[in-house]
Order: C-alpha cells, then structure tokens, then sequence
C-alpha cells in the first residue's frame, strides 16, 4: 500500500498505541485524522506533545456516541479502531461502562466504516481475550476465555467485527497483540509501574508474581498495524501480534531493577491482585500466521525495549504517581 495522501482514521489516537501509530503514519505520508476522547480541557493525551503535532487533524467525541463516530469516519479510506478503556482493574468497577465504549464504540465503527466504504478496518482485539492459556504457544484457534469484564467486552467487540464481514462483506481485519509496552505508557499497566517505582520508592510493590506475559515493544505492535492494513490477505482473518517468548512478572520485576540498578525487595500485594477465577495466568503468542501472512516479525528484544522504556520513563517521572495503586 501507498499511504502518501492515504486518508486515514485512528480512533484512540490520542492513546499510547494510537499516538506512536498517528505519528508512523504521518511519517509515511497519511493524511491522519485522530480521534481522541472528547474532555473540557480540550486535550489530545499524548498527540499534545507530539513531534508532528500540526500534521495530524484531531476530532474529539465520544466513541459510544454515534454521531460522534460517523463524522470522523466520514471521507476516510483506512479506519484503525484503538479507542477503548482497558484497565482490568477498572472494569471489575466500571462494567457497563466497558461495554459502552468497547462494544458499542466498536459497532458504531463498524456501522459507520460500512456507510462510508471504507477500503479497510483494522480493528483492535487483545490477548486478554484468550484468558489463561489452555496450550502454549497460543494460536488464534485458542478458545476465547472472558475472565475479566474487559476481556468480555473485547471478545463481544471482535465477534461484533467478524460478523460484519461475515454479514455485510465489511473488510475488516483483527490485530490481536499481546502485551505492548513502551514510552507513553500508563502506571496500569506492569512495566510501568515497576520502573516509576523502582526510581522513586523503597520497595516495588506490585500484585502476583508468577503470571507470564509475551511483551511487544511498541514500535513492533505499530508496525503489525501497519503490515495487516497493507496485506489483502488479512481481510477476515485474526492475527496474532506477538514475540513467542514469555517472562514472569516477578521476573521481570528483577530485570527492570537490574538495568536501572537498583536492589530493591519486591512485595506482592493481594489489593493488586485479580480474583482467583480473573487471572490470566499464561499468555504466550504463537505468530507464525503474522509471519507468513504479513511477513512481520518484531526487531526489539525484551532488553533493548526495556531500556528504551525506563530512559523514557525516567524522562518523565512528573507523568505518573508512583506512590498510589492506579486502578
């Protein structure tokens, strides 16, 4: 594909994915038009600090709002639907509010993409969706496991985008990446919180020790973007983004302090902790189709996205309250 002059929608663009994926468009020469929550401060989250702030159009609403959705989908070619709340935590809190955003904010996409004939959809799943793993590596035959309300939300969004295409031919392809990480990520998720810790508290404190999680540096999560929107092949189809290597997150833990140097005592704490019945306790990605579909592969290892993170991280400590347990 020749994205120079391609008009394209990123919903969540203003998210910690959606803004590294804006940003590799207009580099490529999109015309990028970014979706961001509509607040009374007239933010646009991490595209306010962009570099490339100025060459992306930015419309606010609110994906669970129709009209919202069918204006900034209006006259775009390519929709990336990233908008969605995430937080597993949360969701035990928030459900309907998960459902809101993560299913009828995914409808309303789809809706609106097949009124406008957009050329093509790439739509937003999560390994939250597989649960705990039944086998590993996963691959996207693995039955889908709703353990959290987020992870249900999630699994109703992406049989909601199957059945489009299945219904009305919409040409929606599904990225289902494992866990993502890198600059610009919140304190909800791991990595986060273990590094703003490690560099401001006298012990990490974090929930259980012994999950293991695939983790994506973000540049390889945008560039699986980039590859399913570029392959035909992906249309109807669910793709699997991930390393097919797997880390504790104890373990992760000690190698986060080693490469910021520091020894400190981690504690696992039971309020940070999921139910017994909501933990996902293995992820771990088979991506063998991303490589012979896409031809993609991720290029950053665990090390080299880690230390990028904590200098990143460190740069920007005032971004997060590593005192308090972010929900």
């Amino acid at each position: 594909m020749n994205w120079t002059g391609k008009r394209v929608l990123v919903t969540g663009g203003g998210g910690f994915i959606g803004s590294h994926l804006c940003e590799r468009l207009v580099e490529m020469g999109a015309q990028v038009r970014a979706f961001v929550h509509y607040n009374s401060l007239g933010r646009w989250g991490w595209l306010d600090a962009s570099p490339h702030k100025g060459e992306f159009e930015v419309v606010a609403g609110d994906i669970a709002d129709r009209d919202s959705v069918r204006h900034a989908v209006q006259g775009r070619e390519v929709v990336f639907h990233l908008a969605a709340l995430i937080g597993i935590p949360y969701s035990y809190q928030a459900p309907s509010s998960y459902v809101q955003t993560n299913v009828v904010g995914t409808l309303n996409v789809l809706q609106a993409a097949l009124e406008s004939g957009v050329e093509k959809v790439v739509h937003t799943s999560t390994s939250e969706a597989y649960g705990t793993a039944q086998y590993v590596p996963i691959d996207e035959a693995h039955p889908l496991q709703g353990q959290s309300p987020y992870a249900a939300t999630k699994i109703g969004a992406d049989k909601l985008a199957e059945s489009f295409h299945r219904s009305f031919n919409l040409p929606v392809a599904t990225i289902r990446p494992f866990n993502t990480y890198g600059p610009r990520q919140s304190a909800r998720a791991v990595i986060p919180t273990i590094i703003t810790q490690a560099f401001t508290r006298p012990e990490v404190r974090l929930g259980s020790l012994t999950p293991r999680r695939d983790l994506n540096f973000v540049a390889d999560t945008v560039s699986g973007f980039i590859a399913v929107a570029e392959a035909p092949q992906s249309v109807g189809e669910v793709i699997n983004i991930g390393t097919g290597r797997e880390i504790a997150i104890g373990d992760l833990a000690r190698q986060i302090l080693t490469l910021i140097g520091r020894d400190l005592p981690i504690v696992s704490e039971s309020e940070r902790a999921r139910p017994e019945k909501s933990e996902v306790n293995r992820l771990c990605a088979d991506a063998s189709k991303a490589r012979r579909l896409l031809n993609w592969q991720p290029q950053h290892t665990l090390e080299e996205g880690l230390q990028k993170t904590i200098t990143w991280v460190e740069a920007h400590l005032d971004e997060y309250r590593p005192d308090q347990y972010n929900v």
